[in-house]
C-alpha cells in the first residue's frame, strides 16, 4: 500500500468519516494497514480474516460498508458480496483486486458492488472511493425518505432526486396538490416540467380523472382554439364532425398547458374568460359548456418579463401563477446525476439489448462535471446512446459524446473577469486547461495528467476540488 504525503489543507477541510466499516482480507498486513488508515479518518472499523468471519460480524451488528479482497480462500469476495446483499441490500460493498482480475470486479459491479480498488492501494484513492460510496448510499436513503414523506409521489415514474434543490420543488408540489389553485411551473427546456405537473395531478383529489397535456407551439390561431375549446361540424374547412377540445377532455381532472408563453393574444383573452367563468364555447357555437379542469401551466421563458413588455396579459398571468414552482437546471443539482443515470439504465435496459451496462468511474465523473444545456432530457439521450454503442458491459469515457468530453460545466472555462481576484482567475484557467487535456485524451485521467505534467494523484485532487466548488 502506498502511503502518500497528504495535502495539509485537505486534512483540515475533509470531514471525518461517520460510518462503521468492515475490512475483509486474508492478508493480515494489508488488512491491518487499511483498517488503521480508515480509523484515522474517523470511521469505526472491524476486521475479518476471511468471508465466513465477515458474515459472522455482519450478522452480529450494523455496518455501512464492507471493503473486501476479491481473492480469498473458500468464500471469496464475489460470494461474500452475494451473501451481503441477501443479508442486507443497504450495506455497500467495495472490492479490492489486482489488475489481472479487473474483469471479476466488473462482474461484481453488475451484482451490486459499489466500486472496486486496484492493488497496490493508494490512500487518496481509497478515501475518495469510500467517501463516494458512503455519500451515494446516504443520498439514496434521503431520496427514499423524501419520497415516503411525499406519499403518492413515491410511485411516480421519472422523478428521481437525491434531495437538494429538488426537495423544495417536490415539497411545494405536495403542499399545493390538495388545493385546486392554478399552478405555473417554470424551468429550462428538458428539466421535467411535465413530470412535476403529473406529480401534482397524481397527488391531488383529481388523480382518478384524466391528465390532459397540450403544447400548441407553432399552431395557427384557429387550430389553437379548436384544440383547446373544440369545434362544431362545419366551423371551418375540414371540420367534417364535431370534436371535443382539451378542456372538455380534462373536465374533472387536470389540464397541462405547456409553453404557455406561446399563446396567441386572441387565445389569451378567451382563456382568461374560461378561467373566470368556468365555461367554454366550441369554435362555431355560442353554447356555453361547463368545464371543471384544474389548470397547470408551464414555460421555459420569463413570463413576468413578457407581461412587462405587454406581450402577455397581466390579468391572465396572475390567474395562472397563483402558485409558482421553479425547477432548477440539472447543472444546479449535480448530486441527482448518478441517480438519474441509474434510473435511465434501468428504463432502457430492454430496448438497448445486450448485457447489463454500468458507467465507469471516469465516465461518471465527466457526466457529473458536464453542464447539460439540454438538462435531464439530454442526460437520458446520452445514456441511451452509450448503452447502444458501448462494446462491453462497462460504459467508458470513449463511449461518451464529444460534447461531454470537450466540456465540463459550460461556464467552467470562462474568464471570471478583470474585477475578479487573482486566485479566481487562476482557478478558471486551471479548470479550462484540465478540461482541454481530458478532452484531448478521451477522458483518460492518466494520460491527461501526463499532458499537464501533473501526477495522477494531483489531477484527481484538483478534479475533486472543482467538483465540490459550488456553482457561482
Amino acid at each position: 500500500m502506498h502511503n502518500e504525503t497528504r495535502h495539509p489543507d485537505h486534512e483540515l477541510k475533509t470531514a471525518r468519516l461517520d460510518a462503521r466499516l468492515l475490512v475483509v482480507d486474508d492478508d493480515s498486513g494489508q488488512r491491518e494497514t487499511l483498517a488503521a488508515f480508515l480509523r484515522d479518518l474517523g470511521a469505526e472499523v472491524d476486521e475479518a480474516g476471511d468471508g465466513d468471519q465477515a458474515l459472522q460480524r455482519l450478522r452480529g451488528g450494523h455496518f455501512d460498508l464492507v471493503i473486501t479482497d476479491l481473492r480469498m480462500p473458500e468464500l471469496d469476495g464475489h460470494e461474500l458480496l452475494r451473501e451481503v446483499k441477501q443479508l442486507n441490500p443497504e450495506i455497500g460493498v467495495i472490492l479490492v483486486t489486482a489488475y489481472g482480475t479487473v474483469e471479476g470486479a466488473v462482474r461484481c459491479l453488475r451484482d451490486g458492488a459499489d466500486d472496486y480498488l486496484l492493488k497496490p492501494l493508494e490512500l487518496d484513492e481509497v478515501e475518495h472511493v469510500v467517501r463516494r460510496s458512503l455519500e451515494g448510499r446516504h443520498l439514496r436513503r434521503e431520496n427514499r425518505e423524501l419520497k415516503q414523506r411525499l406519499g403518492q409521489l413515491e410511485s411516480l415514474p421519472g422523478i428521481v432526486t437525491a434531495g437538494g434543490p429538488m426537495a423544495e420543488v417536490l415539497s411545494t408540489t405536495a403542499r399545493v396538490a390538495a388545493s385546486d389553485v392554478s399552478v405555473l411551473i417554470l424551468g429550462e427546456s428538458g428539466t421535467g416540467k411535465e413530470l412535476v405537473a403529473r406529480a401534482l395531478h397524481a397527488a391531488s383529489r383529481r388523480s382518478g380523472a384524466p391528465f390532459v397535456a397540450f403544447n400548441g407551439a407553432a399552431l395557427p390561431t384557429t387550430l389553437f382554439e379548436s384544440e383547446l375549446f373544440g369545434h362544431e361540424r362545419g366551423a371551418f374547412t375540414g371540420a367534417d364532425r364535431a370534436r371535443r377540445g382539451r378542456f372538455e377532455a380534462a373536465s374533472g381532472g387536470t389540464l397541462f398547458l405547456d409553453e404557455i408563453a406561446d399563446l396567441p393574444a386572441e387565445v389569451q383573452v378567451k382563456l382568461l374568460r374560461v378561467l373566470q367563468e368556468r365555461t367554454i364555447e366550441r369554435v362555431g357555437s355560442h353554447q356555453a359548456i361547463p368545464v371543471d379542469a384544474r389548470i397547470v401551466a408551464a414555460t421555459h421563458g420569463d413570463l413576468a418579463t413578457l407581461v412587462e413588455q405587454n406581450r402577455f396579459r397581466e390579468d391572465l398571468y396572475y390567474r395562472l401563477a397563483v402558485v409558482t414552482i421553479e425547477i432548477p437546471p440539472l447543472r444546479h443539482r449535480r448530486a441527482d446525476i448518478p441517480l438519474l443515470v441509474g434510473h435511465f439504465l434501468d428504463k432502457h435496459r430492454d430496448s438497448a439489448g445486450g448485457p447489463e451496462k454500468a458507467f465507469s468511474r471516469e465516465a461518471m465523473d465527466l457526466l457529473v462535471r458536464y453542464g447539460f444545456p439540454g438538462n435531464v432530457r439530454e442526460l437520458e439521450n446520452i445514456v441511451q446512446r452509450c448503452m447502444v454503442l458501448a462494446r462491453g458491459s462497462q460504459i467508458t469515457t470513449s463511449d461518451l459524446p464529444a460534447s461531454v468530453l470537450g466540456s465540463t460545466d459550460e461556464r467552467s472555462g470562462e474568464d471570471p473577469g478583470p474585477e475578479s481576484s487573482l486566485p479566481a482567475r487562476v482557478a478558471a484557467l486551471e479548470k479550462r486547461a484540465i478540461s482541454e487535456a481530458l478532452a484531448a485524451e478521451g477522458g483518460n485521467q492518466t494520460r491527461a495528467a501526463k499532458r499537464l505534467s501533473l501526477s495522477e494523484r494531483a489531477l484527481r485532487y484538483k478534479l475533486k476540488k472543482y467538483r465540490e466548488t459550488p456553482d457561482s
